[in-house]
């Protein structure tokens, strides 16, 4: 991950510590794809058992773990920091 953004130059870690909240919305997102593979699994299978729920759990939340992490990275930092549009229209910052 870049230190700054390279058209901008806005810090993406601005303190230190910056990024811990983004574990709360990592967890909602994997208790959000829980529930689903929880239905998807009720769905298909007539007696979901514990191993068959972790199994499936784990599957699809290691799989998609790169995905998750950059996704709730971006959502925490977007709560706090505006999105100014592409480079072409924002004006450089000086550090």
């Amino acid at each position: 991950m870049h230190h700054s953004c390279p058209c901008c130059g806005q810090a993406f870690e601005p303190e230190p510590g910056y990024y811990y909240g983004a574990m709360y919305v990592s967890f909602a997102i994997n208790v959000a794809i829980f529930l689903v593979s929880l239905f998807i699994l009720y769905q298909f299978v007539e007696e979901v058992t514990m191993g068959m729920m972790i199994g499936m759990v784990a599957v699809v939340v290691v799989g998609f773990l790169p995905i998750i992490f950059r996704l709730s990275r971006a959502l925490w930092i977007n709560i706090f920091i505006r999105y100014e549009g592409p480079c072409s229209q924002i004006p450089k910052k000086t550090h």
